[in-house]
Protein backbone atom coordinates (compact mmCIF):
# COMPACT_ATOMS: atom_id res chain seq x y z
CA UNK A 1 0.00 0.00 0.00
CA UNK A 2 1.30 3.36 -1.21
CA UNK A 3 2.10 6.07 1.77
CA UNK A 4 0.60 9.41 1.26
CA UNK A 5 2.88 12.26 0.45
CA UNK A 6 3.10 16.07 -0.01
CA UNK A 7 5.42 18.92 -0.61
CA UNK A 8 5.43 21.05 2.63
CA UNK A 9 5.97 24.42 1.04
CA UNK A 10 7.73 25.13 4.95
CA UNK A 11 10.79 22.68 4.38
CA UNK A 12 10.16 22.83 0.81
CA UNK A 13 10.66 18.89 0.13
CA UNK A 14 8.25 15.96 -0.17
CA UNK A 15 7.15 14.36 3.54
CA UNK A 16 4.92 11.61 4.80
CA UNK A 17 1.77 12.97 6.05
CA UNK A 18 0.89 11.84 9.54
CA UNK A 19 -1.81 13.50 11.15
CA UNK A 20 -1.52 15.58 14.67
CA UNK A 21 -4.84 13.07 15.74
CA UNK A 22 -4.53 9.26 14.27
CA UNK A 23 -7.43 9.20 11.60
CA UNK A 24 -8.30 13.27 11.82
CA UNK A 25 -6.95 16.75 9.83
CA UNK A 26 -7.36 19.68 10.67
CA UNK A 27 -7.16 21.74 7.73
CA UNK A 28 -7.70 25.78 7.11
CA UNK A 29 -7.71 27.20 3.49
CA UNK A 30 -7.61 30.87 2.56
CA UNK A 31 -11.18 31.63 1.52
CA UNK A 32 -12.31 34.71 -0.61
CA UNK A 33 -11.69 38.51 0.00
CA UNK A 34 -16.03 39.09 -0.72
CA UNK A 35 -15.58 42.67 -2.43
CA UNK A 36 -15.79 40.99 -6.48
CA UNK A 37 -17.12 38.14 -8.20
CA UNK A 38 -14.56 34.91 -7.62
CA UNK A 39 -12.31 34.60 -10.82
CA UNK A 40 -11.10 31.57 -12.14
CA UNK A 41 -7.41 32.38 -10.56
CA UNK A 42 -9.22 31.69 -7.22
CA UNK A 43 -11.47 29.10 -8.23
CA UNK A 44 -7.96 27.08 -8.80
CA UNK A 45 -7.17 27.54 -5.17
CA UNK A 46 -10.47 25.89 -3.80
CA UNK A 47 -10.58 23.08 -6.55
CA UNK A 48 -7.12 21.63 -5.77
CA UNK A 49 -8.24 22.52 -1.93
CA UNK A 50 -11.18 20.18 -2.68
CA UNK A 51 -9.32 17.53 -4.38
CA UNK A 52 -7.06 17.37 -1.24
CA UNK A 53 -10.13 17.08 1.10
CA UNK A 54 -11.94 14.58 -0.94
CA UNK A 55 -8.47 12.23 -0.94
CA UNK A 56 -7.94 13.11 2.56
CA UNK A 57 -11.32 11.23 3.03
CA UNK A 58 -10.62 8.84 0.37
CA UNK A 59 -7.73 7.56 2.76
CA UNK A 60 -10.27 7.43 5.57
CA UNK A 61 -9.16 10.51 7.70
CA UNK A 62 -11.91 12.26 9.56
CA UNK A 63 -11.31 15.74 7.57
CA UNK A 64 -12.41 19.21 9.64
CA UNK A 65 -12.06 21.69 6.86
CA UNK A 66 -12.19 25.64 8.09
CA UNK A 67 -12.29 28.78 5.30
CA UNK A 68 -12.93 31.91 6.08
CA UNK A 69 -14.82 34.51 4.37
CA UNK A 70 -12.83 37.86 4.61
CA UNK A 71 -15.09 40.73 4.72
CA UNK A 72 -13.50 43.47 6.32
CA UNK A 73 -10.11 45.06 5.03
CA UNK A 74 -8.81 47.69 2.49
CA UNK A 75 -10.92 46.33 -0.51
CA UNK A 76 -14.18 45.14 1.04
CA UNK A 77 -14.16 48.96 2.83
CA UNK A 78 -12.90 50.83 -0.47
CA UNK A 79 -15.50 49.30 -2.74
CA UNK A 80 -18.19 49.36 -0.35
CA UNK A 81 -18.11 53.32 0.27
CA UNK A 82 -17.59 53.26 -3.79
CA UNK A 83 -21.22 50.96 -4.16
CA UNK A 84 -22.66 53.60 -1.32
CA UNK A 85 -23.85 50.41 0.78
CA UNK A 86 -23.27 49.18 4.09
CA UNK A 87 -20.17 47.11 4.12
CA UNK A 88 -22.05 43.60 5.98
CA UNK A 89 -24.81 44.37 2.49
CA UNK A 90 -21.95 45.19 0.18
CA UNK A 91 -20.10 41.55 1.33
CA UNK A 92 -23.43 39.12 1.61
CA UNK A 93 -23.91 40.16 -2.14
CA UNK A 94 -20.68 38.16 -2.72
CA UNK A 95 -20.81 35.89 -0.27
CA UNK A 96 -23.95 34.44 -1.81
CA UNK A 97 -22.31 34.27 -5.13
CA UNK A 98 -19.03 32.16 -3.52
CA UNK A 99 -21.47 29.85 -1.98
CA UNK A 100 -23.29 29.55 -5.88
CA UNK A 101 -20.09 29.51 -7.88
CA UNK A 102 -18.62 26.37 -5.13
CA UNK A 103 -21.94 24.12 -6.18
CA UNK A 104 -21.05 24.80 -9.93
CA UNK A 105 -17.43 23.12 -9.20
CA UNK A 106 -19.04 20.54 -7.17
CA UNK A 107 -16.52 21.84 -4.33
CA UNK A 108 -17.83 20.17 -0.96
CA UNK A 109 -18.64 22.83 1.82
CA UNK A 110 -16.12 23.16 4.27
CA UNK A 111 -17.84 22.61 7.87
CA UNK A 112 -16.80 26.29 9.18
CA UNK A 113 -16.87 29.17 7.08
CA UNK A 114 -16.11 32.23 9.45
CA UNK A 115 -16.37 35.72 8.66
CA UNK A 116 -13.63 37.87 10.10
CA UNK A 117 -16.44 40.85 11.31
CA UNK A 118 -17.84 38.15 13.46
CA UNK A 119 -14.85 37.74 15.28
CA UNK A 120 -13.51 40.66 16.12
CA UNK A 121 -13.23 39.35 20.16
CA UNK A 122 -10.70 36.96 18.99
CA UNK A 123 -8.52 38.69 17.09
CA UNK A 124 -8.45 41.41 20.10
CA UNK A 125 -7.41 38.99 22.54
CA UNK A 126 -4.64 37.81 19.97
CA UNK A 127 -3.23 40.88 20.18
CA UNK A 128 -3.29 41.50 23.59
CA UNK A 129 -1.42 37.87 23.89
CA UNK A 130 1.18 39.35 21.55
CA UNK A 131 1.50 42.59 23.81
CA UNK A 132 1.69 40.06 26.65
CA UNK A 133 4.58 38.30 24.38
CA UNK A 134 6.94 41.41 23.43
CA UNK A 135 6.33 41.26 19.81
CA UNK A 136 3.74 44.28 19.60
CA UNK A 137 3.50 47.71 20.14
CA UNK A 138 1.69 50.71 19.99
CA UNK A 139 2.36 53.63 16.91
CA UNK A 140 2.08 57.29 17.20
CA UNK A 141 -1.01 57.34 15.48
CA UNK A 142 -2.49 54.47 17.64
CA UNK A 143 -2.30 51.80 15.04
CA UNK A 144 -0.95 48.81 16.27
CA UNK A 145 2.28 46.47 15.13
CA UNK A 146 4.05 43.48 14.96
CA UNK A 147 7.32 43.61 16.10
CA UNK A 148 9.00 41.57 13.28
CA UNK A 149 12.49 42.05 14.68
CA UNK A 150 11.40 40.54 18.15
CA UNK A 151 10.53 36.89 16.24
CA UNK A 152 13.51 35.29 15.20
CA UNK A 153 11.85 32.77 13.32
CA UNK A 154 10.32 35.25 11.21
CA UNK A 155 11.08 34.63 7.33
CA UNK A 156 11.57 30.94 7.27
CA UNK A 157 8.25 30.26 4.79
CA UNK A 158 9.47 32.46 2.32
CA UNK A 159 12.95 32.71 2.63
CA UNK A 160 13.49 35.70 3.55
CA UNK A 161 17.08 37.84 3.95
CA UNK A 162 16.91 38.35 7.64
CA UNK A 163 20.51 40.34 7.49
CA UNK A 164 19.27 43.00 5.39
CA UNK A 165 15.91 43.35 6.79
CA UNK A 166 15.42 47.14 8.06
CA UNK A 167 13.85 46.63 11.56
CA UNK A 168 11.56 49.53 12.28
CA UNK A 169 9.93 50.28 9.14
CA UNK A 170 6.41 49.73 8.93
CA UNK A 171 3.62 48.57 6.88
CA UNK A 172 -0.05 49.87 6.66
CA UNK A 173 -1.18 47.84 3.75
CA UNK A 174 -3.25 44.80 4.05
CA UNK A 175 -1.20 43.15 0.91
CA UNK A 176 2.61 43.93 0.41
CA UNK A 177 5.25 43.05 -1.75
CA UNK A 178 8.24 41.13 -0.72
CA UNK A 179 10.48 43.71 -0.77
CA UNK A 180 8.35 45.41 1.64
CA UNK A 181 8.46 43.49 4.13
CA UNK A 182 9.02 44.85 7.64
CA UNK A 183 6.77 45.71 10.67
CA UNK A 184 3.02 44.92 9.95
CA UNK A 185 -0.22 46.21 11.03
CA UNK A 186 -2.38 44.10 13.86
CA UNK A 187 -5.18 47.11 14.48
CA UNK A 188 -5.65 49.84 12.25
CA UNK A 189 -6.70 52.95 14.03
CA UNK A 190 -9.71 54.18 12.56
CA UNK A 191 -9.19 56.66 9.88
CA UNK A 192 -11.76 58.75 7.67
CA UNK A 193 -11.45 56.35 4.92
CA UNK A 194 -12.98 53.73 7.22
CA UNK A 195 -16.18 55.37 7.27
CA UNK A 196 -18.54 53.51 9.63
CA UNK A 197 -16.59 50.66 9.64
CA UNK A 198 -14.88 50.41 13.01
CA UNK A 199 -14.76 48.52 16.51
CA UNK A 200 -14.00 49.76 20.00
CA UNK A 201 -10.70 47.88 21.22
CA UNK A 202 -8.23 48.67 24.13
CA UNK A 203 -6.44 50.67 21.88
CA UNK A 204 -8.95 52.64 20.65
CA UNK A 205 -11.77 52.47 17.72
CA UNK A 206 -10.26 50.87 14.26
CA UNK A 207 -10.55 47.96 12.60
CA UNK A 208 -8.15 44.05 12.57
CA UNK A 209 -5.38 43.97 9.93
CA UNK A 210 -5.98 41.30 7.23
CA UNK A 211 -3.40 39.11 8.50
CA UNK A 212 -4.60 38.83 12.20
CA UNK A 213 -7.79 37.50 11.03
CA UNK A 214 -6.45 33.80 9.60
CA UNK A 215 -4.41 33.54 13.08
CA UNK A 216 -7.10 34.43 14.95
CA UNK A 217 -10.00 32.24 13.23
CA UNK A 218 -7.81 28.77 12.38
CA UNK A 219 -7.02 28.80 15.88
CA UNK A 220 -10.47 29.45 17.22
CA UNK A 221 -11.92 26.06 14.84
CA UNK A 222 -8.88 24.10 15.02
CA UNK A 223 -6.23 25.05 18.00
CA UNK A 224 -3.32 26.35 18.51
CA UNK A 225 -1.48 23.54 16.15
CA UNK A 226 -3.26 21.75 13.37
CA UNK A 227 -2.49 19.81 10.35
CA UNK A 228 -2.29 21.63 7.32
CA UNK A 229 -2.73 24.91 5.82
CA UNK A 230 -3.36 26.22 2.49
CA UNK A 231 -3.77 28.55 -0.25
CA UNK A 232 -2.33 29.98 -3.28
CA UNK A 233 1.36 30.79 -3.89
CA UNK A 234 0.47 34.63 -4.00
CA UNK A 235 -0.28 34.27 -0.03
CA UNK A 236 2.87 32.38 0.92
CA UNK A 237 4.38 36.06 1.72
CA UNK A 238 3.15 38.09 3.41
CA UNK A 239 0.32 36.77 4.49
CA UNK A 240 1.20 33.32 5.38
CA UNK A 241 4.35 34.04 7.00
CA UNK A 242 2.71 36.65 9.45
CA UNK A 243 0.03 34.00 10.15
CA UNK A 244 2.84 32.11 11.77
CA UNK A 245 4.53 35.23 13.11
CA UNK A 246 1.30 36.34 14.50
CA UNK A 247 0.12 32.48 16.40
CA UNK A 248 3.62 31.00 17.06
CA UNK A 249 4.45 34.13 19.36
CA UNK A 250 1.65 33.97 21.16
CA UNK A 251 1.43 30.26 21.93
CA UNK A 252 5.04 29.56 21.69
CA UNK A 253 4.08 26.21 19.68
CA UNK A 254 4.10 24.98 16.12
CA UNK A 255 1.61 26.58 14.31
CA UNK A 256 0.89 24.25 10.99
CA UNK A 257 2.81 21.25 10.47
CA UNK A 258 2.00 20.92 6.37
CA UNK A 259 1.82 23.93 3.98
CA UNK A 260 0.54 23.61 0.58
CA UNK A 261 0.74 25.73 -1.94
CA UNK A 262 -1.23 25.93 -5.45
CA UNK A 263 0.65 27.89 -8.66
CA UNK A 264 -0.65 30.42 -10.38
CA UNK A 265 -2.89 30.69 -13.49
CA UNK A 266 -2.26 32.57 -17.26
CA UNK A 267 -4.79 32.98 -18.87
CA UNK A 268 -3.58 32.40 -22.53
CA UNK A 269 0.10 32.43 -21.70
CA UNK A 270 0.10 35.85 -19.91
CA UNK A 271 -1.29 37.07 -16.24
CA UNK A 272 -4.60 37.44 -15.87
CA UNK A 273 -5.54 41.16 -15.30
CA UNK A 274 -8.53 43.50 -16.32
CA UNK A 275 -6.13 45.95 -18.26
CA UNK A 276 -5.30 42.69 -20.61
CA UNK A 277 -9.41 41.93 -20.94
CA UNK A 278 -8.05 38.54 -19.77
CA UNK A 279 -9.84 38.67 -16.76
CA UNK A 280 -12.78 35.79 -16.38
CA UNK A 281 -14.88 35.20 -13.40
CA UNK A 282 -16.61 31.83 -13.47
CA UNK A 283 -19.70 33.06 -14.32
CA UNK A 284 -18.02 34.77 -17.60
CA UNK A 285 -17.31 31.38 -18.54
CA UNK A 286 -20.21 29.70 -17.83
CA UNK A 287 -22.34 32.52 -20.04
CA UNK A 288 -20.10 31.01 -22.98
CA UNK A 289 -21.82 27.78 -22.48
CA UNK A 290 -19.20 25.91 -20.98
CA UNK A 291 -20.30 23.79 -17.26
CA UNK A 292 -18.88 23.71 -14.23
CA UNK A 293 -17.63 20.34 -14.51
CA UNK A 294 -15.79 21.30 -17.56
CA UNK A 295 -14.25 24.42 -15.97
CA UNK A 296 -13.63 21.80 -12.69
CA UNK A 297 -11.89 19.18 -15.04
CA UNK A 298 -9.52 21.68 -16.73
CA UNK A 299 -8.37 23.64 -13.20
CA UNK A 300 -7.96 19.99 -11.64
CA UNK A 301 -5.95 17.96 -14.23
CA UNK A 302 -2.92 20.08 -13.90
CA UNK A 303 -0.71 19.13 -11.19
CA UNK A 304 -1.66 21.85 -8.03
CA UNK A 305 2.35 22.66 -8.06
CA UNK A 306 2.55 23.55 -11.75
CA UNK A 307 1.28 26.84 -13.33
CA UNK A 308 -2.02 26.31 -15.25
CA UNK A 309 -2.76 28.24 -18.35
CA UNK A 310 -6.20 28.57 -19.15
CA UNK A 311 -7.68 29.04 -22.39
CA UNK A 312 -10.85 28.04 -24.15
CA UNK A 313 -9.22 25.67 -26.26
CA UNK A 314 -8.45 23.79 -23.34
CA UNK A 315 -11.76 23.93 -21.79
CA UNK A 316 -12.93 22.61 -25.08
CA UNK A 317 -10.02 19.33 -24.88
CA UNK A 318 -11.81 19.21 -21.56
CA UNK A 319 -14.98 18.99 -22.35
CA UNK A 320 -13.87 16.04 -25.10
CA UNK A 321 -12.05 14.18 -22.09
CA UNK A 322 -15.50 14.07 -20.54
CA UNK A 323 -17.04 13.10 -23.35
CA UNK A 324 -15.28 9.86 -23.90
CA UNK A 325 -15.20 9.17 -20.21
CA UNK A 326 -19.30 9.40 -19.95
CA UNK A 327 -19.91 7.61 -23.37
CA UNK A 328 -17.17 4.34 -21.81
CA UNK A 329 -18.93 4.53 -18.39
CA UNK A 330 -22.52 4.67 -19.82
CA UNK A 331 -21.63 1.37 -21.67
CA UNK A 332 -19.75 -0.33 -18.62
CA UNK A 333 -23.41 0.47 -16.70
CA UNK A 334 -25.79 -0.73 -19.59
CA UNK A 335 -23.81 -3.85 -19.87
CA UNK A 336 -23.91 -4.38 -16.59
CA UNK A 337 -27.81 -4.24 -16.63
CA UNK A 338 -29.20 -5.48 -13.35
CA UNK A 339 -26.38 -7.65 -12.33
CA UNK A 340 -23.95 -7.01 -9.24
CA UNK A 341 -20.22 -6.41 -8.93
CA UNK A 342 -18.29 -9.16 -9.23
CA UNK A 343 -15.05 -8.83 -8.75
CA UNK A 344 -12.41 -6.72 -10.81
CA UNK A 345 -9.68 -8.24 -13.34
CA UNK A 346 -6.92 -8.75 -12.39
CA UNK A 347 -5.64 -5.31 -15.04
CA UNK A 348 -7.93 -3.37 -13.36
CA UNK A 349 -6.57 -4.19 -9.87
CA UNK A 350 -3.44 -2.94 -10.70
CA UNK A 351 -4.71 0.75 -12.07
CA UNK A 352 -7.23 1.02 -9.09
CA UNK A 353 -3.94 0.50 -6.74
CA UNK A 354 -1.99 2.65 -9.41
CA UNK A 355 -4.52 5.43 -9.22
CA UNK A 356 -4.24 5.76 -5.52
CA UNK A 357 -0.14 5.32 -5.27
CA UNK A 358 -0.34 8.20 -7.85
CA UNK A 359 -2.70 10.42 -5.86
CA UNK A 360 -0.97 9.66 -2.77
CA UNK A 361 2.40 11.08 -4.43
CA UNK A 362 1.51 14.96 -3.66
CA UNK A 363 -1.77 14.53 -5.43
CA UNK A 364 -0.20 13.80 -8.98
CA UNK A 365 -3.69 14.08 -10.50
CA UNK A 366 -1.52 13.51 -14.38
CA UNK A 367 -0.37 10.09 -13.06
CA UNK A 368 -4.15 9.45 -11.76
CA UNK A 369 -6.36 10.44 -14.96
CA UNK A 370 -3.78 8.59 -16.97
CA UNK A 371 -5.30 5.75 -14.97
CA UNK A 372 -8.61 6.19 -15.08
CA UNK A 373 -8.43 6.46 -18.75
CA UNK A 374 -6.31 3.57 -19.25
CA UNK A 375 -9.26 1.54 -17.46
CA UNK A 376 -11.64 3.11 -20.45
CA UNK A 377 -9.70 1.62 -22.80
CA UNK A 378 -9.22 -1.34 -21.26
CA UNK A 379 -12.57 -1.71 -19.74
CA UNK A 380 -13.96 -1.47 -23.41
CA UNK A 381 -11.83 -3.88 -25.22
CA UNK A 382 -13.02 -6.26 -22.10
CA UNK A 383 -16.52 -5.91 -23.09
CA UNK A 384 -15.53 -6.03 -26.82
CA UNK A 385 -14.42 -9.52 -25.86
CA UNK A 386 -17.16 -10.61 -24.35
CA UNK A 387 -16.82 -9.87 -20.45
CA UNK A 388 -19.33 -10.84 -18.44
CA UNK A 389 -22.55 -8.03 -16.86
CA UNK A 390 -20.51 -8.76 -13.45
CA UNK A 391 -17.11 -7.61 -14.85
CA UNK A 392 -19.01 -4.18 -16.26
CA UNK A 393 -20.87 -3.88 -12.85
CA UNK A 394 -17.26 -3.46 -11.05
CA UNK A 395 -16.14 -1.41 -13.58
CA UNK A 396 -18.76 0.62 -13.00
CA UNK A 397 -18.62 0.87 -9.18
CA UNK A 398 -14.77 1.44 -9.70
CA UNK A 399 -15.29 4.61 -11.71
CA UNK A 400 -17.95 5.53 -8.83
CA UNK A 401 -15.31 5.34 -6.00
CA UNK A 402 -12.59 7.42 -8.15
CA UNK A 403 -15.10 9.66 -8.33
CA UNK A 404 -15.64 10.18 -4.50
CA UNK A 405 -11.73 11.20 -4.82
CA UNK A 406 -12.09 13.33 -8.01
CA UNK A 407 -15.52 14.63 -8.10
CA UNK A 408 -15.19 15.14 -12.04
CA UNK A 409 -16.19 11.97 -13.56
CA UNK A 410 -19.66 12.22 -13.31
CA UNK A 411 -22.03 14.94 -14.17
CA UNK A 412 -23.57 16.82 -10.79
CA UNK A 413 -26.38 18.10 -9.30
CA UNK A 414 -27.91 19.99 -11.85
CA UNK A 415 -25.75 19.39 -14.49
CA UNK A 416 -26.45 15.58 -14.11
CA UNK A 417 -30.19 16.59 -15.71
CA UNK A 418 -31.50 18.00 -18.40
CA UNK A 419 -32.79 22.05 -18.25
CA UNK A 420 -36.69 21.80 -18.49
CA UNK A 421 -36.96 22.64 -22.47
CA UNK A 422 -34.05 20.13 -23.90
CA UNK A 423 -36.00 17.57 -21.65
CA UNK A 424 -39.27 18.20 -23.53
CA UNK A 425 -37.58 17.97 -26.82
CA UNK A 426 -36.42 14.93 -25.39
CA UNK A 427 -39.42 13.25 -24.38
CA UNK A 428 -41.36 14.51 -27.61
CA UNK A 429 -39.07 12.91 -29.74
CA UNK A 430 -39.00 9.29 -27.39
CA UNK A 431 -43.22 9.62 -28.05
CA UNK A 432 -42.42 9.93 -31.72
CA UNK A 433 -40.08 7.14 -32.05
CA UNK A 434 -42.61 4.88 -30.02
CA UNK A 435 -45.08 6.24 -32.62
CA UNK A 436 -42.57 4.75 -35.42
CA UNK A 437 -43.18 9.05 -36.54
CA UNK A 438 -39.53 8.61 -38.02
CA UNK A 439 -39.76 11.66 -39.98
CA UNK A 440 -41.08 13.87 -36.65
CA UNK A 441 -38.09 11.98 -34.32
CA UNK A 442 -35.49 13.07 -37.03
CA UNK A 443 -36.86 17.10 -36.78
CA UNK A 444 -36.71 16.50 -32.88
CA UNK A 445 -33.23 15.05 -33.53
CA UNK A 446 -32.13 18.07 -34.91
CA UNK A 447 -33.27 20.62 -32.45
CA UNK A 448 -31.51 18.89 -29.83
CA UNK A 449 -28.66 19.39 -32.24
CA UNK A 450 -29.20 22.87 -32.26
CA UNK A 451 -29.59 23.13 -28.64
CA UNK A 452 -26.56 21.84 -28.11
CA UNK A 453 -27.20 17.87 -27.18
CA UNK A 454 -26.56 14.33 -28.90
CA UNK A 455 -28.89 12.07 -28.80
CA UNK A 456 -27.82 8.00 -28.74
CA UNK A 457 -30.50 5.53 -29.46
CA UNK A 458 -29.89 2.50 -27.46
CA UNK A 459 -31.54 -1.26 -26.85
CA UNK A 460 -33.13 0.22 -23.37
CA UNK A 461 -33.81 3.75 -24.96
CA UNK A 462 -32.31 7.29 -26.41
CA UNK A 463 -29.67 8.76 -24.37
CA UNK A 464 -29.20 12.76 -24.57
CA UNK A 465 -25.84 14.14 -23.27
CA UNK A 466 -24.34 17.81 -24.41
CA UNK A 467 -22.95 17.64 -27.34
Amino acid sequence: MSTLCFHNSLTRRKEPFVSRVPGEVGMYTCGPTVYNFAHIGNFRAYVFEDLLRRHLRFKGYRVRQVMNLTDVDDKTIRDSRAAGLPLADFTAIYKKAFFEDLKVLNIEPAEVYPAATDHIPEMIALIERLFAAGVAYRAGDGSVYFAVGEFPPYGALARLDRENMRAGDRVARDEYEKASYGDFALWKAWEESDGDVAWDSPWGRGRPGWHIECSAMSMKYLGESFDIHTGGIDNLFPHHENEIAQAEAATGKKFVSTWLHCAHLNVDGEKMSKSKGNFHTLRDILARGYAGREIRYLLLATHYRAGLNFSFAGLDAARTALRRLDESVRRFREAAGGAAAGELPDWAKEREAAFEAAMDDDLNISAALGEVFDTVRAGNAALDAGAPAETAAALADLFRRWDRDLGVLEPAGAEAALPPEVQQLADARAAARKAKDWAESDRLRGELAKAGYAVKDTPKGQVVSRA
